[in-house]
């Protein structure tokens, strides 16, 4: 295979630099450009293959052949945590590690939370809104709701929020590809210490069964099997991490992005409950930004053949505004007929376990912003976002509310 151009490696130099952290859009145009008719890059200096469009992504994230990254062992306690998480299953291991999961984490018990979100929201708007001046929407808003909702619904509270949520940030780091022995070091403290907390709680909700989705994962069972007591916490981590961090990088993200798009905030706060908002919001923002797979197998993508090994780097907000699928995709549009289609949540067998709740609170947000605060408007339009490529997120993003 040919080398890549320069270009191109200047190109995918700058998708990881801290010009591609702070708007990496312009970045996935330039790649594209690179890009055959089937949307693939190949980038044989790095031993992978771009997948820039919706057409090539959401191709390989339902192959079967496509897997997902094991993790087989380690002498690291955080990447032991990751283990165990349906994330890095496949085949069979993913199917009965998710298919426990889906028994407690229903559709149901997700519909159940509605209240809840929105009590959350009333205490933390109101607690915004009687501050002066401007506030920051990440430290009282996005930062709390998820956490708040998802440890609710596990069945804790009290001083386990602060604990579990300083963990969630371990978990993102680690996801994130991060780096440097430091904060490796504190991943690995911080794993031993989730180790600690759940080494009896299994056992122990099954003795004593307590209300909240722990211990309906704990007594989850199929064919006799259930899940181990590391299969409780790294499965449960993961609900908290995946259900905390989306969405909790998704709301300033998005406000960011109706800032530069007013036009889109006057028809929302017009009518708040338009039903395409969350998917919508989930595609122009991509709170996760890339995926990857490796092929177990040969797979065609388009008319390009790519050999069993090969790892693809799927990069899911290049897909989310491919222009062969959504049309003018650098609009906000309340309603797009198929802005569902995003790839926000992945697809096939990984598909985002908690997309629903997601949706719902990301809607309840919106709905509530809008309605209670018509004239909010970013007093900072040039926020720092946190160093994490994959989790793409603002570290503050203070908003005047009135």
């Amino acid at each position: 295979m040919t080398s890549s151009s320069p270009r191109l490696l200047l190109a995918l130099q700058a998708l990881w630099s801290a010009e591609g952290l702070r708007d990496p859009y312009p970045v996935y145009e330039r790649l594209r450009a690179f890009a055959g008719a089937g949307g693939l890059v190949q980038v044989p200096e790095w031993g992978v293959c771009l997948a820039l469009s919706h057409t090539a992504a959401d191709t390989v994230l339902r192959a079967p052949q496509a897997r997902s990254a094991e993790w087989s062992s380690s002498h690291s306690d955080g990447a032991r945590l990751l283990q165990h998480m349906m994330l890095f299953r496949n085949g069979a291991g993913h199917r009965r590690l998710r298919g426990l999961v889906e028994k407690a984490f229903t559709p149901a018990r997700v519909e159940e939370q509605r209240e809840l979100v929105r009590g959350l929201l009333s205490e933390l708007l109101g607690d915004l809104a009687r501050r002066p001046g401007p506030v920051d929407i990440v430290a009282g808003l996005s930062g709390p709701l998820p956490g708040r909702v998802i440890l609710r619904m596990l069945g804790l509270s009290g001083t386990d929020e602060e604990r579990f949520l300083a963990w969630s940030d371990s978990v993102a780091a680690l996801l994130g590809g991060a780096g440097g022995p430091e904060l490796l070091a504190h991943i690995d403290r911080d794993a031993r210490d989730m180790r600690e907390y759940f080494r009896d709680l299994a056992a122990q909700l099954r003795a004593h069964p307590q209300p909240g989705l722990l211990s309906a994962l704990a007594a989850a069972e199929d064919g006799g099997q259930r899940l181990s007591g590391d299969e409780l916490l790294s499965n449960a981590v993961l609900l908290l991490t995946a259900g905390h961090e989306t969405t909790s990088n998704l709301i300033p993200g998005a406000l960011l992005a109706l800032h530069s798009q007013p036009q889109a905030w006057d028809a929302l706060v017009e009518q708040p409950r338009q039903p395409g908002v969350a998917d919508e919001l989930l595609r122009f923002v991509s709170p996760v930004q890339v995926d990857s797979r490796t092929l177990s197998a040969g797979l065609a993508v388009g008319e390009t053949w790519l050999p069993a090994g090969r790892s693809v780097q799927l990069l899911l907000a290049a897909a989310n505004r491919d222009p062969a699928v959504f049309a003018e995709p650098e609009r906000l549009d309340w309603a797009r007929p198929n802005a569902a289609r995003h790839l926000a949540f992945a697809a096939g067998p990984h598909y985002c376990l908690g997309a629903s709740l997601a949706r719902l609170e990301i809607a309840e947000v919106f709905a509530a912003l809008a309605a209670r605060f018509p004239r909010l408007r970013v007093v900072d339009p040039a926020p720092a976002f946190n160093p994490n490529h994959v989790l793409r997120g603002l570290q503050a993003l203070w908003v005047q509310l009135e």
